[in-house]
């Protein structure tokens, strides 16, 4: 979720011109942790404790989100993969510590997966705002999501690249699939966090727009109908940053592990890439109806990457990880030039071997685990002490 919070995420004028030079576009990574307790696995109010233990040089790469039991952070934005992955790694770990120093715990995954009191939301004034013109819409602890920022030339060219990519973002949403349980129960869903996310009035597959202008229309409407409040309420599964020149890339849960994001960001930026070059060279974005999108994503929710999908070519059901291996063979060129191919195989890999979070957090359950050996796991998984097998 966007709550109009501000990060240390401005591209530097070096960074800059290298893209430009090279015609590479600049990727960051956002993402939104639940902070819990040290011992049970339910969510607890203590992200002013977190910040008083967050080193001082991280600045704003680590933010507030909407209740007191979540904290937010955003990479800078780079060229090269292996430096984001480092970053996402450093801010894990550091987080992670700052959270144990308070004395609780840091969880990467979609929602809270135990029962527990109700959490408040930060005592700012726009999140008051929030709760006051739309109620509770997110019961629990706070919903936590990826978003990837993939820069693009201008915005006319990036609302073009959203209509390309309307299509391809159920399998995404599927691949990050992190939140089976909720209140101490298993779902049915492998993405429960989507589900309830949908109560937002803005939350849905981005329309189809002909044009910046209209894009800047229909926003402008949307405010003025009263479903959000500014520009960072829209929560389109893709949107234009209104901050940075990037398409952002928001509909997935927070992933387990800090390669696991490493991972998404590179088949974002091959994909943008990959849909940039088709702008370019003047193909029409597929023709997808809305309905058969919504479809697909309520399936991408409920089996993630373990069941089915819809193949939008061919409009039918097929499995989830065939889909996904042909996102990946498809963005493989652009994954090749901008130097991510290897790095991705091999995350491909394991997230084949080991699955979504949905799927471990099942396989723990399946294996005679509670809902308490999960967040053992995941806050391990998280902070990166253990492999992800």
């Amino acid at each position: 979720m966007d709550t109009g919070a501000t990060g240390a995420t401005t591209i530097s004028e070096e960074l800059a011109e290298r893209a430009e030079a090279h015609d590479l576009l600049t990727l960051g990574v956002e993402e939104e942790y639940l902070l819990v307790d040290a011992v049970e696995p339910r969510a607890v109010e203590a992200v002013e404790q977190v910040f008083d233990f967050v080193p001082p040089e991280l600045g704003d790469a680590v933010q507030h989100e909407l209740t007191r039991a979540q904290i937010e952070v955003a990479s800078p934005p780079q060229l090269d993969l292996p430096v984001l992955a480092k970053a996402l790694h450093e801010l894990r770990s550091a987080v992670a510590g700052a959270a144990e120093q308070a004395g609780v715990r840091l969880l990467a995954m979609g929602a809270g997966p135990a029962a527990g009191p109700n959490v408040r939301i930060v005592d700012k004034p726009r999140y008051h705002r929030m709760r006051e013109r739309f109620g509770d819409l997110s019961p629990g602890p706070g919903l936590c999501g990826t978003h990837v920022h993939v820069s693009v030339p201008d915005d006319e060219t990036g609302v073009q690249i959203l209509n390309h990519l309307r299509p391809w973002l159920p399998i995404f949403q599927a691949a990050t699939a992190n939140s089976p349980l909720f209140g101490g129960r298993e779902t049915g869903y492998a993405s429960w966090r989507s589900l309830m996310w949908e109560r937002w009035p803005t939350v849905g597959p981005t329309p189809y727009l002909r044009s910046f202008a209209e894009y800047e229309t229909l926003v402008a409407d949307l405010e003025s109908s009263g479903a959000m409040l500014d520009e960072g309420m829209l929560y389109w599964y893709a949107r234009l940053s209104a901050r940075y020149p990037t398409v952002e890339i928001r509909m997935g849960d927070v992933m387990p592990t800090a390669d696991d994001a490493v991972l998404l960001a590179a088949l974002a930026r091959a994909l943008v890439a990959t849909l940039l070059n088709e702008v370019r060279e003047g193909k029409p974005a597929p023709d997808v109806p809305h309905p058969l999108l919504m479809a697909a994503h309520w399936r991408a929710a409920h089996d993630g990457l373990e069941g089915l999908n819809i193949d939008m070519a061919t409009r039918e059901p097929r499995p989830a990880w065939r889909l996904m291996r042909q996102l990946f063979d498809y963005v493989g060129p652009e994954l090749e030039r901008h130097g991510d191919l290897e790095t991705a195989t091999v995350l491909m890999g394991r997230l084949r071997a080991h699955g979504t979070g949905a799927a471990r957090q099942r396989a723990i359950l399946a294996q005679g685990g509670t809902v308490s050996d999960v967040v053992d796991r995941f806050a391990r998984l998280t902070r990166g002490d253990i492999p992800a097998t």
